[in-house]
């Protein structure tokens, strides 16, 4: 393997792709991200001792210039020491994505959830999905035992994307029950997204043209039953929206799902993609980057750290959605969306190999086998659509 197609080759796309940042850090984030694909660890040690096998230089002199870009200016020797301000690197993150996303594709599943490391850490964490995984586009680590509440730190991460995605673009913003609030839907909907939050069956909701408020809980009688339809959520504080249900035999409670679009242009299921960020968080640890073995105990170095861990995942899963793209499709796909076996057949397709591990071994193989290094485009699959089996409730 080469310098020129392996590390040079991503450095030079990092600072094409993060134009703001100026060379010396955008260099060491290409350091770090293209160290944590080769070793598939976020470990400072690793990747020091990583990067400096590769450029033949010691593990030390490495392991320092790794450290100093997470640390903040007033820990950094010497003069004119600037501070990365990783909020600044979330819009470019967005114009990044887009950049490799499929051209005849102008719609966009964001997701927003929270991980925990232990009791040391909490990660806020927004995320672009795409074939069951999760980009981080903007985040912040807070300590897990901080007081106080986390809206102020998720108004902070929204407003810092406003304006990131072109107006032509449908977005929808999901989120599950635990995260549901009025101010978030309302936010979204000023943004000039859609929401589509998940809410506790313990609400009411009043349907348009009627006066009484009925408890969620009695909206579908039983699984395998569907309804959508426009009203007011909640009567202490009434949310106009629209309500999506679906129960399914799988799912202890039914999907109850709030949003701004009419009832007959979004579809229920599309909530399955909210899971992906699950996905994320895993990829961010035992399944990718190893984060759950990090020392660190300063949530500022590690929201700086999680840069990198989102440009490296942002590379992987790229390549990864092309390598899947590419594969031949299978018998079933080839049947055309009225085929009787569509309609007959539960079909449950999970992937052999995740997109993110994917990714990871294109990469590998292609470096091992002295190609020029990979760079893969986003080609999203088909949204999830309700199926057939749900009989609509009046």
């Amino acid at each position: 393997m080469s310098n020129e197609n392996g590390i040079e080759s991503w450095q030079t796309t990092v600072i094409e792709k993060m134009p703001h940042l100026s060379k010396p850090p955008a260099m060491v984030l290409g350091l770090w991200s293209f160290g944590m694909v080769m070793s598939q660890s976020c470990g400072l040690t690793t990747v020091a001792s990583f990067i400096a096998g590769l450029q033949g230089k010691k593990e030390n002199s490495v392991g320092q210039r790794l450290r100093e870009w997470y640390m903040g200016a007033d820990e950094k020797k010497g003069v004119d020491r600037a501070e990365l301000d990783v909020t600044l690197c979330f819009n470019w993150l967005i114009l990044w994505v887009l950049s490799w996303w499929s051209s005849n594709e102008k719609r966009l599943a964001i997701v927003m959830d929270a991980s925990s490391l232990g009791e040391r850490f909490v990660v806020l964490a927004i995320s672009i999905v795409c074939r069951g995984c999760a980009i981080p586009v903007a985040w912040v680590v807070v300590k897990a035992a901080e007081p106080g509440k986390w809206q102020p730190q998720w108004e902070r991460l929204w407003r810092h994307l406003e304006g990131s995605i072109p107006s032509d673009w449908l977005v929808i913003v999901l989120a599950d029950r635990g995260l549901y609030a009025d101010w978030l839907f309302r936010l979204i909907v000023e943004l000039h997204w859609h929401p589509f939050l998940r809410i506790n069956k313990g609400g009411t909701f009043r349907k348009a043209g009627s006066s009484q408020f009925l408890p969620l809980a009695t909206l579908l009688p039983a699984t395998a039953q569907a309804w959508s339809g426009t009203g007011h959520c909640f009567k202490s504080n009434p949310l106009a929206c629209t309500l999506l249900a679906c129960w399914d035999d799988e799912h202890k409670d039914p999907w109850l799902i709030v949003t701004d679009f009419p009832p007959n242009q979004a579809d229920v299921f599309w909530y399955a993609m909210r899971s992906w960020i699950e996905s994320g968080f895993k990829q961010s640890k035992r399944a990718g980057w190893q984060w759950q073995a990090t020392k660190m105990t300063d949530p500022e170095r590690a929201t700086r750290l999680w840069l990198a861990i989102a440009v490296a995942t942002l590379w992987v899963v790229s390549v990864g959605s092309q390598a899947e793209d590419s594969l031949p499709a299978s018998s079933f796909d080839d049947l055309p969306p009225a085929h009787i076996a569509r309609r007959v057949s539960v079909r449950s397709k999970p992937r052999v190999i995740a997109c993110f591990r994917r990714g990871i071994l294109a990469i590998l193989i292609a470096l091992l086998n002295s190609c020029p290094l990979p760079y893969g485009y986003f080609k999203p699959e088909p949204w999830p659509t309700l199926s057939p089996k749900f009989s609509p409730v009046g």
